[in-house]
């Protein structure tokens, strides 16, 4: 017989949010306070007692919210092994008796310290009323979870192909022309030959086999200058590329295959279409926490190749930086003075760490 397999972390962590975190607490208690609104709205009959009347339902529901917070926030780690089914059924049945607790606890306060008409309802009424309410709105809630998780777990998985096809899109043009330059450079120059397949060995493997979403600047940067031998053996003196990086932190993580598709347009829209050739510059800066990278081409005026491939590779790139940065990475195109310049802005993730 063999072992279960135990479900791993991205199945079950997407589904339960981080019931610890401060924005996770706030909105459920904005939720819990609108669910006690619709309540009071529902039981609302006496004129001029709705606040009173809110007052009360608010007072239980937003107990009820902060207690399910910190119990989850205590239980997250085991919920997240369980499986998102075990997960539910353990989260439904928890939070019901803690309900169900809190309900009895009230009821037994209410009786022993005072004549007080906050809880109007006879015992079992009030019980079997709590329960019946709690039960649905919390089944709602985890059922948006799951809703939730389904739609963050396509989002991650169309980003995850949008990747792989990026890694497969080394256009052909290119592999013929570095195969071209290859095979002319055996009968003339067979050492800088067996160097140039060495080197694009080196960035197949590293465009291909990267299994993670982000790697390294230090990485991205490798990677875009073996590319960048590649092409200086079939364009010589035309191709000439300036980095001006060294403000730059070489750890700090990005979508992975950033770089050099940008480097690969820049050469394939601009540098080859130019007689003369020219520089491709690549800069960086600090801005405050936000990283800030730029590479810069100059435009063959009436030369310009189909755009369909360098839009494919911008659009690639905009949606992973918006996956992984949201607001704070963006990726701005600007075409001036005869210059065509791609600018990054990123978080750095040290700098926040």
């Amino acid at each position: 017989m063999t072992a279960a397999t135990e479900p791993t972390q991205e199945e079950t962590q997407a589904y339960l949010p981080d019931f610890c975190a401060p924005g996770t607490v706030f909105v459920i208690v904005l939720v819990a306070e609108l669910v006690a609104i619709v309540l009071t709205l529902a039981a609302h009959e006496v004129p001029g007692r709705f606040l009173i009347e809110l007052s009360k339902t608010s007072f239980f529901v937003l107990w009820l919210a902060l207690l399910g917070s910190a119990v989850m926030c205590l239980l997250r780690k085991q919920l997240e092994s369980a499986g998102k089914t075990r997960a539910f059924v353990i989260s439904f049945v928890v939070l019901e008796a803690l309900c169900l607790v809190l309900s009895e606890l009230s009821w037994q306060v209410i009786r022993i310290f005072g004549q007080s008409t906050i809880i109007d309802d006879a015992h079992m009424t009030f019980i079997l009323r709590t329960f019946a309410i709690s039960s649905i709105v919390i089944a709602l809630a985890m059922r948006y979870m799951y809703i939730s998780s389904e739609w963050r777990r396509s989002i991650v998985l169309e980003a995850q192909s949008r990747i792989s096809a990026l890694q497969a899109l080394i256009r052909p043009h290119f592999l013929f022309n570095s195969m071209n330059t290859i095979a002319s450079l055996t009968r003339s120059n067979p050492a800088q030959a067996e160097e140039a397949v060495e080197d694009l060995s080196d960035l197949l493997r590293a465009t291909m086999s990267n299994p993670e979403d982000r790697s390294s600047l230090k990485q991205e940067l490798e990677i875009a200058a073996i590319y960048q031998r590649i092409e200086k053996l079939r364009l010589g003196d035309r191709l000439n590329v300036r980095w001006d990086i060294a403000d730059l932190p070489m750890r700090v993580r990005i979508p992975h295959l950033t770089l050099q598709p940008l480097l690969e347009n820049a050469i394939y829209h601009g540098i080859e279409l130019l007689p003369d050739g020219g520089d491709v510059l690549v800069s960086g800066r600090r801005d405050g926490k936000t990283l800030v990278v730029k590479m810069s081409n100059p435009i063959a005026e009436g030369k310009a190749r189909s755009k369909a491939g360098n839009q494919m590779a911008m659009s690639n790139i905009r949606q992973r930086f918006e996956l992984a940065y949201g607001s704070r990475g963006t990726v701005d195109v600007d075409v001036d003075n005869g210059l065509y310049t791609v600018t990054l802005r990123f978080p750095d993730d040290e700098a926040s760490s």
